[in-house]
């Protein structure tokens, strides 16, 4: 129950069968994110100084895109743990005496520099005894001294190391504040030296991170863990962090941006579909124009004509003539409670409020606006009004099955499906003929591990309901669980044969749920891209059948044309969540695209 695009039945559903479909293909969909700990936890940005280590440097002779041991610990006296605090601007500090330099190896010529000239070998050395130093000064926190050393050892030397902008980089991460921008300095020539710079790549992408500069920092995480062959979770664990950051920012932009709409009809039926048949209103003798209205209101709704609807009881609540208004504060109440499911379906859930606060101070009985309510609270993560809702509910009607499905409905998000199922078999005791509420209790018992018991209600709900698609979708879909293809595969044709057989406006998604069914089965892109296109022509604004065409377009390595689907999925995605969704699979796309551009020799390894 996350939001109007919820279908009734509030189990996983297509959405979950994508995001189980990505998980099942994760090197496609940037491995490391999908790999990352399921709970999200809080990540320092830069590694406090009380734990600093050898580790945080390095000495330059070594390969640093291969793992390496931990440097043992620095002999002699242990600095304070207390971070240095002081001036970056600082003074420059005086050169090396000659007589630090090391001396020349046994044989007399360093391998190394041996073609270098006297002189170029002579500052060659110099400069590596300038960055020994500087990690000296470093393991001693002195962060600005040790900086100063490496910018000598970077002016020293004939042609620099990336170990040297490295290190003084590592040292800006330290200071107070840290230094971002020169983090990302330091490391953009670290990079230019050694593309394959593990350390670098992962010193910008925190700095970048930092500075908010999101979408850069993911292509460094990612390309970070792909040269490290996704083997760091902590790497991964960035990379899922800047990609749900982005993600999330991004869809807020995109949403504030749009101008309000209505989603698409088949989102707007399974919102209204999940509340039982209403009756409709009741005019009196002499209805006013107004009255009149909230009545054609009804009746559109029931032909799911919802613009209509809309437009139809919004008027009814500014009437054009005096004395023309809405009749009965009992109507009223109804028109303001409609009028506030359009906002909510059309992401305003603050003007949704308000008209659900003045239905019920117009009508405190009813039991619709409670439980709409009860929605709006749960969508704003206030668990505590949201059950209030249901309490008052409950002190007006104890008898209404409305009630315990929708309370079932947040036991069920919140994984509590013991308590779900009983409020679902209440809801069925009192209404036998609300097939949504059978079909949450067979997937209640099959979420709470009662499997066999889930498959004989699924059985009985077909006999039961056997004009109805949703139970044989559903079933399909929990079959599709236990990847028994065959016998998924053929519930979702009996429930597209239900859907053609009642004529429009069809419900598309047991098209597309067989079609991430062959393509998880036998691998048939050509075939699952079929039945997706299929249920966009019936149905152009169906969020699931983008998604799917997304993710098989991307199983297949067809980069562009799943983010083609991805970015079309984005103009027409209705709520937060979903968008959020989609944005981070563009955005782990490209970063796996950009990779691949720059990396071309390591690239065949990830994909």
């Amino acid at each position: 129950m996350s939001g109007p695009s919820s279908s009734p039945p509030q189990h996983d559903g297509i959405v979950s069968s994508v995001q189980n479909f990505v998980s099942e293909h994760k090197k496609l969909v940037i491995g490391v994110a999908a790999a990352a700990v399921a709970t999200a936890v809080a990540v320092v940005l830069y590694t406090n100084s009380a734990s600093l280590s050898a580790d945080d440097l390095e000495r330059g002779d070594e390969k640093r895109h291969v793992k390496k041991k931990k440097s043992k610990t620095a002999k002699g006296k242990k600095s304070s743990p207390t971070k240095t605090t002081f001036d970056p601007n600082g003074p420059i500090l005086e050169e090396i005496p000659k007589e630090d330099v090391p001396t020349s190896p046994p044989n007399g010529v360093d391998p190394e520099i041996s073609g270098l000239s006297a002189e170029a070998r002579e500052r060659t050395k110099r400069a590596t005894a300038l960055k020994t130093k500087g990690n000296t000064a470093y393991q001693q926190r002195q962060f600005a001294k040790a900086a100063q050393l490496y910018t000598q050892a970077i002016e020293m030397a004939v042609v620099p190391e990336a170990v040297f902008y490295s290190n003084r980089a590592a040292c800006y991460v330290n200071y107070s504040p840290p230094q971002h921008e020169r983090v990302v300095a330091d490391c953009d020539e670290a990079l230019k030296l050694d593309p394959t710079y593990i350390k670098a790549l992962n010193r910008r992408a925190t700095a970048l991170e930092a500075l908010g500069r999101l979408e850069e920092a993911v292509r460094d995480f990612v390309a970070s863990s792909f040269l490290d062959g996704m083997s760091n979770s902590n790497t991964a664990e960035a990379v899922d962090r800047t990609l749900r950051r982005l993600s999330d920012e991004k869809a807020v932009q995109t949403l504030a941006s749009r101008e309000p709409r209505l989603p698409a009809d088949s989102l707007i039926a399974a919102y209204f579909s999940s509340y039982r048949p209403r009756p409709l209103p009741i005019l009196p003798d002499e209805p006013t124009i107004a009255d009149k209205q909230l009545l054609l209101a009804s009746e559109a709704l029931l032909a799911k004509d919802y613009k209509h609807a809309m437009v139809l009881v919004n008027e009814s609540l500014v009437p054009l003539e005096p004395g023309q208004g809405l009749s009965t504060p009992v109507l009223e109440a109804e028109a303001l409670t409609l009028s506030g499911s359009f906002r909510y379906l059309m992401q305003d859930p603050v003007g949704a409020k308000e008209q659900f606060t003045k239905a019920l101070e117009l009508n405190p009985k009813s039991i619709h606006t409670w439980l709409k309510m009860a929605n709006i609270h749960l969508d704003q993560n206030n668990l505590e009004e949201s059950m209030l809702c249901f309490e008052k509910a409950l002190e007006h009607n104890s008898k209404d099955p409305d009630i315990y499905y929708h309370r079932g409905q947040i036991y069920f998000v919140m994984n509590e499906f013991v308590k779900a199922a009983e409020d679902y078999a209440t809801s069925t005791e009192l209404d036998k003929t609300f097939v949504f509420s059978h079909i949450q209790l067979a997937v209640a018992h099959y979420k709470s591990g009662s499997i066999q018991k889930s498959m004989a209600e699924f059985r009985r709900i077909m006999k039961e309901f056997p004009k109805h698609s949703e139970p044989p979708n559903y079933y399909g879909e929990v079959l599709l669980d236990q990847e028994r293809y065959s016998d998924a595969i053929e519930k979702f044709e009996k429930a597209i044969e239900l859907e053609k057989s009642k004529g429009p406006p069809m419900n598309v998604l047991p098209l597309v749920n067989k079609s991430l069914a062959l393509f998880q089965w036998k691998k048939d892109g050509a075939t699952a891209e079929k039945f997706c296109l299929e249920a966009l022509e019936i149905d152009p604004l169906c969020e699931a059948a983008f998604a799917t065409l997304g993710q098989i377009y991307l199983a297949q390595q067809q980069f562009d044309k799943a983010l083609t689907k991805f970015r079309e999925l984005t103009q027409i995605s209705s709520n937060a969540p979903q968008l959020s969704l989609t944005f981070y699979h563009i955005y782990s796309t490209e970063a796996q695209v950009q990779f691949i551009k720059n990396y071309p020799n390591m690239a065949s390894r990830f994909t």
